[in-house]
């Protein structure tokens, strides 16, 4: 993936500009910020869904395109409706070719995709279940398994551990890793709280009110990188391998108290 002069601007308000990434085959790439920083809206651009205001993209040495096989897509944990009509390897199946007009593609190949994929996810056991009565681990597995259907290059997440326990954290994170490892595909992973990815990261993207800073964990999760992004004083400290972040005033205090952990991300 490449980003060139990248800018995304609504009306007056720019979220970032003068982005210039380029991520590897197998990269690891953390984005943070504060909510409203545009982390989600760069996955929306690299997904089709916007257009940059300026600048240029490309995946795969390709323009972006809307439905992209080469790009994989990990949504929000949200729990499914209880009465939702769907079995587990229905949601899965939908990424093998749910895109496709009419019943969609038969036949054992197809079978044996989604039961692969299943497999790969550790969903094998209730695959047949009504998705809407399964914990929210046990969905999120499923998504990671429709997102890799089409076998990506780039695997986009956008915020997939939220109100994940701290064990199914630990589980979908592994799965992401174990996919980039094994296929060399590039993972770019929205998050508002960097320490249970921390030791797979290898570069992170931190997002602020316009301004942004890309390197290691250790060159841009520090005191002093930090407090030049906010415009005041950050104070980093780390204990027992986790990262503890705290905003010096009443401006950061909201995002201190969103994250129990003390972390301002």
């Amino acid at each position: 993936m490449h980003l060139e002069a990248a800018a995304l601007r609504f009306g007056d308000r720019t979220l970032w500009s003068d982005v210039n990434l380029d991520v590897r085959p197998g990269e690891f790439l953390a984005i943070l910020g504060p909510n409203g920083s545009g982390k989600t809206s760069l996955l929306r651009v690299l997904l089709g869904q916007l257009k940059l205001s300026s600048g240029d993209i490309r995946i795969a040495g390709k323009p972006v395109t809307r439905g992209n096989p080469a790009v994989g897509y990990i949504p929000q944990q949200k729990n499914l409706d209880p009465n939702t009509p769907l079995r587990g390897r229905d949601l899965v199946r939908m990424g093998v070719d749910g895109h496709k007009w009419g019943m969609g593609l038969r036949g054992r190949v197809i079978r044996q995709q989604v039961d692969s994929l299943l497999d790969a996810v550790g969903a094998t056991d209730y695959a047949d279940s009504p998705v809407g009565l399964l914990s929210g681990g046990e969905q999120q597995r499923l998504r990671v398994a429709q997102a890799l259907a089409s076998d990506p290059q780039l695997l986009l997440c956008d915020e997939p551990l939220l109100s994940l326990d701290l064990h199914h954290q630990r589980v979908v994170s592994a799965l992401i890793d174990q996919r980039r490892r094994e296929h060399d595909t590039a993972v770019l992973f929205v998050t508002h709280e960097v320490n249970p990815i921390l030791d797979l990261v290898d570069r992170v993207l931190y997002l602020v009110n316009g301004q942004f800073r890309i390197g290691t964990p250790d060159e841009v999760m520090n005191s002093e990188t930090l407090s030049e992004l906010y415009g005041t004083t950050i104070e980093v400290f780390e204990a027992a391998g986790r990262l503890i972040i705290v905003g010096a005033d009443d401006n950061h205090a909201h995002h201190e108290a969103a994250q129990p952990r003390g972390e301002l991300i």
